[in-house]
């Protein structure tokens, strides 16, 4: 059952966009901010006096909203915790809000996110049950239960998940849902594996456009949390010209999570590298404890891991400037040879016309 609580505090998480083909949804919350909407049914496109959404969700005990950002909670396989959603609806008119759990993700932008409503949970959000829907008056907050029950076989580690409120809509045969929600982090107890790698997807050469100054090499590169419990990394990709002709480190970079079995792309460009042919790409990740880690004692962390890859720069601008340079010379060369041509063939002719005049024994013309 739920209940309402009047004058609760706005609290939660960030404006959902989900169900609209080709449109990443942005992610669940972490500070606490509410929300705002217009319903996007026709009647709201058409009617100027349609009443603005406004909600806002907030993990919460019995009581309404107990002041906490997320849901940590750690449960033996088998085992059963009862947590609560607060809803609060600060529109001007009763609402009916969709109730739903699903996985946990982290979008391209490392923001925690769930899956979408149409899309069916697999690990963390399968454990979560709650009511389909709760219908709230203006200005009230319902308390709104969340089941969570671990499977017998749950594998210990993490696994993320999250609770959200929706408002459907559809416009023009699309269906809509905007939505608000709460990140719910559900562990198991047990052996803790941290393990992370990391992989060089590709490097690129970009030559200077001054020919007298070095180049840089742009990586693009991925790191894979193949353990069991939420790690962050600090990665520090470098290059240097195997043929000599310096080495650069680009900034490191932190990176604040990486949930179990999933993947962050990354992309540096390392510059101070001039284009002497063959270049070593290296890339490496220092594992680290992700931020609020609710598991941080006991995670035992790997050491740092290592990728590399080669990649060729020609020193195009440089075989340019030489290319020029030789060309100059071969003119100056080819100038000054022809003037000495002329000037031999100008003293041949007159050597040839002075030896004609003496053999006729006509005296040399005087200048």
């Amino acid at each position: 059952m739920t209940h309402a609580v009047r004058g609760a505090a706005a609290v939660t998480a960030a404006l959902l966009c989900a169900g609209l083909p080709g449109v990443a949804a942005p992610a669940l919350a972490a500070p606490p901010t509410s929300g705002t909407m217009a319903p996007r049914t026709p009647a709201a496109a058409t009617d100027p006096e349609a009443s603005r959404l406004t909600w806002a969700v907030a993990p919460a005990d019995e009581n309404g909203p107990d002041g906490r950002r997320v849901i940590d909670l750690e449960l033996a396989p088998g085992r059963s915790a009862t947590e609560h959603l607060a809803v609060t609806n600060y529109s001007d008119a009763p609402t009916t809000f969709a109730i739903t759990a699903n996985d946990g993700y982290l979008t391209e932008r490392g923001s925690f996110d769930m899956r979408s409503s149409d899309t069916r949970p697999t690990d963390g959000g399968t454990w979560i049950s709650v009511p389909d829907e709760v219908r709230i008056d203006p200005g009230e907050t319902a308390v709104v239960p969340v089941r969570i029950t671990a499977p017998r076989d749950a594998l210990p580690g993490d696994h993320p998940a999250g609770v959200a409120a929706s408002v459907r809509s559809s416009d023009n045969g699309v269906l809509i849902e905007n939505r608000m929600g709460v990140r719910v982090n559900l562990s198991v107890p047990g052996e803790a594996t941290a393990s992370l790698a990391v992989e060089v997807l590709d490097a690129t050469y970009e030559p200077s456009w001054n020919p007298f100054a070095p180049g840089g090499v742009t990586v693009r590169y991925r790191l894979h949390n193949d353990g069991n419990v939420t790690l962050g990394a600090t990665t520090h990709p470098g290059a240097r010209a195997r043929w000599g002709g310096g080495a650069g480190t680009a900034p490191a970079t932190d990176v604040r999570e990486i949930l179990p079995d999933g993947t962050t792309d990354l992309t540096a460009t390392v510059d101070g590298v001039w284009p002497l042919g063959p270049v070593a790409v290296q890339v490496s990740a220092d594992p680290t404890v992700a931020e609020d880690s609710a598991r941080a004692a006991d995670v035992a962390l790997p050491g740092t891991v290592t990728a590399t890859a080669s990649v060729w720069a020609l020193p195009i601008p440089q075989l340019i400037v030489l290319a020029l340079l030789a060309l100059l010379v071969l003119v100056v060369r080819d100038t000054r040879s022809r003037r000495r041509r002329r000037l031999e063939a100008l003293l041949e002719r007159a050597r040839a016309e002075g030896a004609a005049r003496a053999l006729a024994g006509q005296p040399a013309p005087t200048s």
